[in-house]
């Protein structure tokens, strides 16, 4: 199943932000590469996707993590949850590490 991605305000303004610093175009690579994958196979395994649920709880939907990047402590990471239909996929946002 292919999904089509969404993107919340904020992360779209998290991509706007990669897009826009030359700096990062590594990470935006990274970043993009990582939401091919989520369009056609969510589970892929290089991005260790994850159920993440203190923002579950929070925000009372199943929220997943799944990682731009292996192998590096500086990896951004995708947060992001199934819908509003069943062939879509909700970026919340798009963040670097902690």
């Amino acid at each position: 199943m292919t999904y089509q991605l969404l993107f919340t305000n904020e992360a779209g303004e998290d991509l706007d932000k990669l897009e826009q610093n030359p700096n990062l175009q590594k990470r935006l690579k990274a970043v993009r590469k990582a939401l091919a994958y989520l369009e056609t196979n969510p589970r892929y395994p290089s991005l260790k996707t994850h159920k993440y649920d203190l923002l579950s709880r929070e925000i009372g939907i199943e929220v997943f993590e799944a990682y731009a990047e292996n192998k590096t402590s500086i990896a951004y990471r995708i947060f992001w949850y199934y819908g509003p239909d069943r062939k879509n996929i909700t970026i919340l946002a798009i963040t670097p590490p902690p």
